[in-house]
């Protein structure tokens, strides 16, 4: 058994506690406001993100980010991306000595162009094998309705990532392993720009050629990849 924060109530958040809970971990999910926190511990719900959604008897919450993060083997940043380094800036001092700090977030820092996984070893001071990164096909309302999804842990420490993998598999959710951070964090980052472009392609009423033309001119050229997997022929 794992002790887990989740700094973030929002609907990513809320949804990744239930993951953790599932898996067998004990988890204190963060919330910003008291009274969203409230509503967890006596309700077992998020009123305000996944309000249908019933947390295990295994998620707590507060609004003191001290007391979730004191003791946690596992702190989960599931916050929004640009708001990162002030929150982490306040948080750094209650992270435990060897915790591992999880990226749930996808997105680079304005101003920096920085990735959360730097922002993360910059702002709390923690080498880089510490932090893992989240990152799939990985939507919070499916998810927390328990429909089955996988996801990518990424870090460059492998027996780390390994115990990331552990603490967050469960029937439906299942992670994988991976030590390509930037891969995934940039993956995440860009494939956004390619989902608004093809919402605006279909509010524009064009076709099916426009769509696959935006997909497969997303996807990294070969020579992109000609690095790891040798001469493109």
């Amino acid at each position: 058994m794992t002790a887990a924060a989740v700094l973030g109530a929002g609907s990513w958040g809320t949804a990744f506690a239930k993951v953790l809970a599932d898996a067998g971990n004990d988890v204190t999910i963060w919330a910003r406001r008291e009274a969203v926190a409230a509503a967890i511990r006596e309700y077992g719900a998020n009123p305000d993100y996944l309000p249908a959604v019933r947390l295990p008897e295994r998620v707590t919450a507060t609004s003191d980010a001290g007391k979730a993060i004191g003791g946690a083997d596992l702190v989960v940043l599931a916050v929004p991306s640009q708001t990162l380094r002030g929150n982490l800036a306040e948080w750094a001092a209650f992270v435990e000595p060897g915790a591992t700090l999880i990226s749930l977030m996808k997105g680079i820092e304005l101003g920096t162009t920085k990735r959360m996984s730097e922002v993360i070893v910059e702002t709390a001071g923690v080498p880089a094998d510490r932090v893992a990164v989240i990152s799939g096909p990985n939507l919070a309302a499916e998810i927390a309705a328990e429909q089955p999804a996988a996801t990518v842990v990424a870090c460059t420490d492998p027996g780390r990532a390994a115990l990331v993998q552990r603490a967050v598999t469960t029937p439906y959710f299942r992670p994988y392993t991976n030590e390509d951070v930037v891969g995934c964090e940039l993956g995440g980052a860009v494939k956004n720009v390619i989902a608004l472009a093809y919402g605006i392609a279909t509010a524009m009423r064009l076709g099916d050629n426009t769509k696959a033309t935006l997909i497969t001119r997303g996807w990294p050229r070969p020579h992109a990849w000609a690095w790891r997997w040798g001469p493109t022929r």
